[in-house]
Parts: structure tokens; C-alpha cells; sequence
């Protein structure tokens, strides 16, 4: 399983920009001004309310390459995804918590977790190094971030180059490392031939060890013009012999694998300072790791003929003597046995001896785990062949918590459901406990909690160690009127229906099971009818529903589709129009057993339907937007000026109004924004204060509104974010902030038409995420400040608290609490404070903002400006950093001094 390569190729193309490289050599460093703001959100006058966020549970769902534990603290550990940002390890809640949700969408890439490495010297501190396409795919360079407080907060250093977190290759690793005996010093291995890099001030500036001999030759696809395929790997892992340093003096004996089949291990004697390739090691093959057991002096290497996830047809096993200098094959099977490469490789830090390998592409009948407890002169395997196709496993597997991993599938034997796994690159054994491991694979993370009985001959439990940990990428959502309130498409695992959002569905959709999930949608008046189509190996391409996508049944399809493409209902399931890869727009009454081919409208078109006629669906290509009146059988070419005719544009038609359409996307160098239509399509009016869109949705109206809610991923005054709006966009709410950004969220929006103010918004590698709004009434609280806060009454005094909730690399979250202390009550307030280090204030919510220099201000909002004696009003903002992050030290309301609590 794979997660999506990238967002879609039109927007990709839209948002790609050269990168020069600086000299080599040459330090790469990132200062706060060096670090790319979305925009100057300071400008930006918008009401803001108070959201909370969490994902739609699903549980896993993509490629998890990377688990590190700290070798100091117990309990420490962090997860690297190749699309989805990194996570850390919540024991207390045996969970993972999300630790990039602050990124952006201008530096999506850095969603891309390309290694981890977490500081044993200092707990502390974490650092990731991100980015996710090393070619043109990907706008931004790539960059190290470095946190000291375990990921909660983060500084951002921009390399010279990028790196690709989902590029060929990127289950080796660990390429980044931190010097276990002097951790200011870490060492980066880069892509693309930009050779090993160094950081002697921990991790602030890289500059390249222009000493190391070898930058990698190897490529996946060497004919590959895309830069994709035919990348060199580069430099892979780095490791540390740490018996060759003392703290603080530099580790000297330093192991670094490369992406070469003739020299793939090199090694330092002198702290780094000079480079040899060491004699005698195996050749052929790529070390996908490289891990040195200090406790008997050996240096273990998996080796696979590939550079992977996916492919891999030979390997071995390889253990170098760091004293003698001897190398053995100590492999598990005989070379001509193989049909998999070998990847994850993990020791025993409490029993020397002791380590475990995957055989990472045996996609058949499944992945395999070996275990040695003798240096590998002899191994055990996870599964053996009892009487083929039979096999006796050592373990159990339970996925109950995330049952949806069996596939529904029934395999013959030797395969099962669920599988160990594949794409098994990731494998940890805790460094504290023995019997604790993990593993990540192409869907989930895996683990046990009784390993040791392995050797005991008892079998030990497997199963999902998962929670919290959520990767899948989204395609499209529909939140029907009733039945489940979710339903979604998705890339990789299908797609979902959604009976509690806070819980784990049973089952991704079935009967077709498609890779991905392309588009699905409902019909309006009708909801347990639904329509999804997507990607699979062979036909059937498309599947309908007739109980709100509890069941499904596979429809047939005309000849020559090879992709989902786009698919509409019809408003009471009277039929359906679908516009494939690899044929022309469709039209079909019933559940598609015939289809005939529209007329009018160019292949490759998105189609969607109106929501109140059933007869009419309307379409969209290169800037044309198209209308049917009969059931998709003909359709007329309408508006066209001024609409986007490049890059990606979604548009959906509002339920219950005949000819409501809204229109977004469009691209940096063409017509880009929102456009609403009333006549179906005839004509679009461009909504003046929207610069930028991408998606939009429609929710439940607000309290004594008439027009239902809007939602759009979009850019407002100069502010990328997801925004709402209660009166037909005249007016626009954001509602997501700094700390909640998710990188691309362009794919799909929706609202719920059950719940005032709830939000679905699509992430590509961070999976659903619903916001639910603090403004539960749906009346937007305002800006009236009410009386003059200026003069507060007589006898009025006040405590304020002032709390930093989140900080990210160039910005951070903060809550206020102003509490009155005095005998009268308040009636209208402005608290006031000095900034101590350059911060700006770039959102706020529940007061009213101003800031001239350091100085800001909060005014109270219409409904918090009364706050009786003894009383609290809080209210929290987002704000960007230049310099330190300091806490004000003095408050005043209204000019008198306010003590801090």
C-alpha cells in the first residue's frame, strides 16, 4: 500500500518553483526572517471564532518508515510518515500525539518527515528533517527542525537543497543523527548528490562535509525524466560508535551508508574529520540500515537490491566486527531463497545478542520477522511452513481496535487477513523493555508487549499500536442529510462511512474495493443511494449503494476506463452521470448496467449535479462550465468568462436551490478565487474579497439565517486558512488558526447539515479533520466593544494570566485570562501589554485586536464586555515570532496596572 504520491499534478504544476542551490559547502542556515511567511496576517481585518479540532478516526491508513526510540528516557519515542508529518508516543494514553499540524500551505512539503532523530544527552530535544519531493513537485526547499521541548514547539533551519520524505528510498534511514557523547553536533545524510552534511550548533547551520568521498549513484528509474524515479538516493543513515567518545568530546568512529551497490559503508576514525570506505564489505546490494550494537562490537547491516519501499527482490544480512574489522554473512536464508529484500533491523540495548531484521518486500504470501539471540549465527522466523500452504505462526494477531485491516478479504492459504504487514521498514524494539517492539508498515504501526515469549516458545501478541496516528489522504467528502454523517474517498484504503466520528469504522468500503477512492457523492432528496469510483488494477471502477454506503454492489462500466475520475447523483437517485479516466463523460439511469456517452461536453470534465433538479448536472473543463437538463444525456456550454482555465477548480451546487452553484480554484497565474452562480451556471459573479480558493462546501444554516453555511479552504486578506461564512459570503469568519494548518488542505470541504458550525476539511496525509465551533447559537459574536473600556469604573482591579498553549517555528498560540479582582463590575474593557520580543499578534479571538509596535491591546467583544466582580473573561490569540517568545511582564486595564496570577 502507498501513500498518494502528491496533491493533484494540475496544482503541483500551478504552485512549482525553481530552487537554486547555494555553493556547495556553503552553510545553510535559517534565521526567523528566513523563514517564509504565508502572509502578513497582521493586515487582516476578519472575525475569528474558537474551534476544536480533532480527526475523524480512522486509525493509521498510509507508510509509517520511521519509529525512534530515545535510548535515555523511557517511554520516548517518535514516528515519521512520509506525507504525514511526525508524531510523538503518549504512554499515558498508549497513542501518538501530531507534532507539524502548524505547517502551512505554502510549505506543504514539509509534511514530509525525510528522518527523525531524538537527543539521548538531552530528552529534550527532538529534531526532524522534512520535505517531501526532491524534484519540481515540491516548491520549498527542504529543512532540519529542531524543538527543545519534545516537538510541542519548533525552530525551522532551511537547507540548500530539498529532501524527499516521499521519494524512493525513503524507508532507510535513520539519515539524520544526533552525537550521543556531544549532541550540539548532528549529522544529516541528502539526497539528490548533495552528499553528508554537519551541524556543530545543534542543528541551527548545516554546512556540507566536503571531506566525505561519496554522494550515492544509485536511482530507481535512471530513464525517469521527472526527477521522481531517477533521483539518487544519496547519502541513507548515519550511525555512532558511541564507546569512541566521552560527553562532550565528539563520538569518533562514525558509520554512514550510501546509495552505492559497490560502496555503501563508510566510517570515520577521527570524529568526522576524514572518510574511508571499508575494506571488505559486501557488495551488490544498498545497506537500507545500518545499526551498531556497542555492547559486542558489531555493526549489522540489512542490504536489499533496490532502494525500496516497494520493490525488492534479493538481500542479505551483513555483521561487521568494529574491533577485528571481519565481516560475515549472517543471514537468516540462503541468497537463492530470497525473493524479498531485508530492511528493518532493530537490537536488543537489555540483551546483547539479540536482534530482529523484516524482510521488507515480501509482499507474498506476506512480510517475514527474524529473530537471532546470538549475534545471528542462527535465526527463528515470525512464521514457518508447516505442511505447504499451511503455516505455524509464533504470534497472534488481534486488529479488534482497528478491525478494517483484515480488508474484508478472504485469502487462500499460505496468505492471511490481516497480514503482518508489508513495506516493513520501520522495527523497534524498546530500549528499556524487551518486550516491547514496533513496527510500522504500509498502513498501520504494529507492535507487542510480550516479545520475550518468542524465544520461549509461546507466542506473543500482536497488534495495531496505532491510535492517534492518522495518514490517510483525502479525495472527496459528503456529509449526507441523514444516515451516516460522514462518508469519504480516499486514497490508498478506499474510503470510510462514518456512523461516530470518534470512533474506528469497521470496514472500508468493499464489493469493489478500490485502491483509491476518486470521488463518491449522494443523492440529495434520496441519501441511501451513493455513487463512489476510483482507482483499481481492473474493472469494476465504480459501486453503488442503496443504504447510505453500508452495503455495496459493483456497477459495470463502459470499455476503456482506467480510472475513477468524477461521479454525480442524481438529486432523487434517478440516475447518474460519471466522467472516467480513459473515456468520455457518461450518463446512466438506474445502477449503471448500460451507459451511453454525453454529448457537448469534453472528456476528462469534473461533473457534479444540482441538488434540488434531478434532470439537470452541470460540468466543468478549461475554464467552460457546462449544464445538462436531461439527466446528463446532452450537455450546453454556459459561462466561461472570466472563470479559471488552469490549475484545479471544484465547484458543488447548493441543496435545496435549483441552480445555486459555487465555483472555486484557478491558479497563481491565471483567474484564481470564489465565484457564485444563481442561474445554473448562465453567469458567475466573483466574490471580490476572496483572492484565493480551493474548495467549498455547504453546513447547516446559522440561527435565523436563511442561507446555509458556507465553507472554503482559501486565502482572505492575505491569510491562508479555512474560513466560514453565515450570510452567502458577504462576510467571512476564519476558523482554523496558526497551530492547525495541516499543509494542503485543498482536495475537499464540507459542512454537516445536522450540526450549526461542524466542518470536515481533507488533509493529504494527516487524514479528516472536523472542526466543531465554541460559537454554538450560530451568531457570530462581533466586534462591538461596548462602553468605553478606557476609564474602567471606580474601585475596579484586575489579575490577568498569560499562558503560551503551542509554539511552532515561527509562531504561537497564547491564552489570556483577565479576572476582575475589584468590588464593581465591569462594563466594557481593554486590557493592555508590551511585547518583550518582537511578536505580532496575527489573530485573536474573543476580543477585538490592535498593536502599534510592541504594544497591544484586547477590547472585549459585544457579548464578554460585562464581567462582574469576582469574574473571568478570557480570550487567545496566534501571533508570529522575530525574536524571542518571552511573556509580557506588565499588564493595564484601561491605564491602571493589573497584578498576574
Amino acid at each position: 500500500m502507498r501513500s498518494s504520491a502528491r496533491p493533484l499534478a494540475a496544482l503541483l504544476a500551478a504552485l512549482t518553483l525553481t530552487a537554486g542551490l547555494f555553493a556547495a559547502g556553503a552553510p545553510a542556515s535559517a534565521r526567523p526572517a528566513e523563514v517564509a511567511h504565508a502572509a502578513e496576517a497582521s493586515d487582516v481585518s476578519l472575525a475569528a471564532d474558537t474551534y476544536d479540532w480533532k480527526n475523524v478516526r480512522i486509525d493509521g491508513g498510509g507508510f509509517v518508515p520511521g519509529i525512534v526510540f530515545n535510548r535515555s528516557e523511557k517511554n520516548l519515542a517518535y514516528a515519521r510518515t512520509d506525507i504525514g508529518g511526525a508524531y510523538r508516543w503518549d504512554q499515558s494514553g498508549k497513542q501518538w500525539t501530531p507534532l507539524l499540524d502548524w505547517v502551512d500551505w505554502d510549505r506543504w512539503g514539509w509534511s514530509g518527515v525525510v528522518s527523525l532523530a531524538s537527543d539521548s544527552a538531552d530528552p529534550d530535544n527532538v529534531y526532524a528533517a522534512v520535505g517531501t519531493y526532491t524534484n519540481s513537485w515540491d516548491p520549498t526547499n527542504g529543512a532540519v527542525l529542531r524543538s527543545s521541548d519534545r516537538g510541542a514547539g519548533w525552530k525551522a533551519s532551511t537547507l540548500p537543497f530539498k529532501l524527499g520524505g516521499n521519494m524512493p528510498g525513503r524507508g532507510m534511514g535513520e539519515r539524520l543523527a544526533v552525537d550521543p557523547n556531544k549532541n550540539s553536533v548532528l549529522y544529516l545524510g541528502a539526497p539528490s548528490g548533495n552528499g553528508l552534511w554537519r551541524s556543530t550548533d545543534s542543528g541551527v547551520t548545516w554546512s556540507e562535509v566536503t571531506a566525505f568521498p561519496n554522494p550515492g549513484n544509485y536511482s530507481q528509474d535512471p530513464s525517469d525524466t521527472s526527477g521522481y524515479g531517477n533521483d539518487n538516493q544519496g547519502v541513507v543513515w548515519v550511525t555512532f560508535d558511541e564507546r569512541t567518545g566521552s560527553a562532550g568530546s565528539a563520538t569518533q568512529d562514525i558509520y554512514v551508508g550510501v546509495a552505492d551497490k559497490d560502496n555503501t559503508v563508510y566510517r570515520s576514525t577521527d570524529g568526522g574529520a576524514t572518510w574511508s570506505r571499508i575494506a571488505g564489505q559486501p557488495t551488490g546490494y544498498l545497506a537500507h540500515k545500518g545499526v551498531l550494537d556497542s555492547s559486542g562490537g558489531y555493526l549489522y547491516l540489512t542490504l536489499s537490491d533496490t532502494g525500496g519501499p516497494y520493490d525488492g527482490g534479493k538481500g542479505r544480512i551483513w555483521r561487521y566486527a568494529t574491533a577485528t574489522g571481519e565481516w560475515k554473512d549472517v543471514s537468516p536464508v540462503a541468497e537463492a531463497d530470497t525473493y524479498y529484500g531485508f530492511s528493518g533491523l532493530t537490537v536488543d540495548r537489555q540483551q546483547p545478542g539479540t536482534l530482529m531484521a523484516t524482510a521488507y518486500s515480501s509482499w507474498w504470501p506476506d512480510t517475514q520477522i527474524f529473530r537471532s539471540t546470538d549475534s545471528g549465527a542462527t535465526w527463528t522466523q515470525a512464521w514457518d511452513y508447516s505442511s505447504y500452504p499451511d503455516r505455524t505462526n509464533r504470534f497472534t494477531q488481534d486488529v479488534s481496535s482497528v478491525p478494517w485491516l483484515t480488508w474484508g478479504a478472504s485469502p487462500a492459504p499460505p496468505e492471511t487477513t490481516p497480514k503482518l504487514g508489508w513495506m516493513t521498514e520501520a522495527l523497534e524494539i524498546d530500549p528499556f523493555d524487551s518486550n516491547r517492539m514496533m513496527y510500522g508498515t504500509g498502513a498501520t504501526i504494529y507492535g507487542t508487549e510480550n516479545l520475550k515469549n518468542w524465544d520461549s516458545g509461546s507466542r506473543f501478541r500482536i497488534t495495531p499500536m496505532v491510535k492517534g496516528l492518522e495518514e490517510t489522504a483525502v479525495n472527496d467528502l459528503a456529509s449526507p442529510p441523514s444516515g451516516a454523517p460522514l462518508l469519504s474517498a480516499l486514497g490508498d484504503v478506499g474510503g470510510f462511512r462514518h456512523t461516530d466520528l470518534d470512533a474506528v469504522p469497521d470496514m472500508m468500503f468493499t464489493s469493489p474495493n478500490l485502491t483509491s477512492t476518486t470521488s463518491l457523492d449522494f443523492a440529495e432528496t434520496s441519501p441511501g443511494t451513493v455513487v463512489r469510483v476510483g482507482d483499481a488494477d481492473a474493472a469494476p471502477h465504480i459501486g453503488f449503494s442503496t443504504d447510505n454506503g453500508a452495503n455495496w454492489f459493483q456497477g459495470s462500466e463502459p470499455s476503456g476506463v482506467t480510472g475513477g475520475g468524477t461521479v454525480a447523483a442524481a438529486a432523487d437517485a434517478s440516475g447518474f452521470v460519471w466522467s472516467p479516466e480513459g473515456a468520455g463523460v457518461q450518463h446512466t439511469t438506474g445502477y449503471g448496467s448500460s451507459w451511453s456517452a454525453s454529448t457537448g461536453i469534453p472528456a476528462g470534465a469534473a461533473v457534479e449535479s444540482d441538488r434540488k433538479n434531478p434532470k439537470k448536472f452541470y460540468g466543468y473543463a478549461a475554464g467552460t462550465f457546462y449544464v445538462s437538463t436531461d439527466g446528463g444525456a446532452t450537455f450546453t456550454a454556459k459561462a466561461s468568462s472570466g472563470l479559471p482555465a488552469e490549475g484545479n477548480v471544484r465547484f458543488k451546487a447548493v441543496p435545496g436551490t435549483e441552480g445555486d452553484v459555487w465555483l472555486a480554484g484557478g491558479s497563481a497565474t491565471g483567474a484564481y478565487g470564489l465565484w457564485h452562480s444563481t442561474d445554473s451556471g448562465a453567469t458567475f459573479t466573483k466574490l471580490s474579497g476572496v483572492e484565493q480558493a480551493d474548495s467549498v462546501g455547504f453546513g447547516k444554516a446559522a440561527a435565523g439565517a436563511s442561507y446555509q453555511t458556507l465553507f472554503i479552504t482559501a486565502k482572505i486578506g492575505g491569510v491562508r486558512g479555512v474560513f466560514r461564512s453565515t450570510d452567502a459570503g458577504t462576510s467571512w469568519t476564519r476558523i482554523n488558526d496558526e497551530a492547525h494548518q495541516w499543509g494542503w488542505i485543498g482536495a475537499a470541504i464540507t459542512g454537516d447539515p445536522r450540526v450549526y458550525g461542524r466542518v470536515y476539511v481533507s488533509t493529504n496525509g494527516r487524514g479528516i479533520m472536523y472542526g466543531d465551533s465554541s460559537d454554538g447559537d450560530g451568531t457570530d459574536p462581533g466586534t462591538d466593544p461596548g462602553t468605553d473600556p478606557g476609564n474602567p469604573p471606580e474601585g475596579a482591579a484586575c489579575s490577568v494570566t498569560y499562558e503560551v498553549t503551542t509554539q511552532w517555528a515561527d509562531g504561537f498560540q497564547a491564552d489570556v485570562t483577565l479576572t476582575n479582582t475589584g468590588s464593581t463590575a465591569l462594563d466594557g474593557w481593554q486590557l493592555g501589554w508590551t511585547f518583550p520580543g518582537g511578536q505580532r499578534i496575527t489573530q485573536m479571538w474573543n476580543a477585538v485586536s490592535g498593536q502599534d509596535g510592541a504594544r497591544a491591546t484586547a477590547a472585549n467583544v459585544s457579548w464578554n464586555g460585562k464581567v462582574a466582580a469576582g469574574e473571568s473573561a478570557g480570550f487567545g490569540f496566534t501571533g508570529t515570532l522575530s525574536g524571542g517568545n518571552g511573556n509580557p511582564t506588565a499588564f493595564a486595564l484601561g491605564g491602571e496596572a493589573c497584578t498576574e496570577g
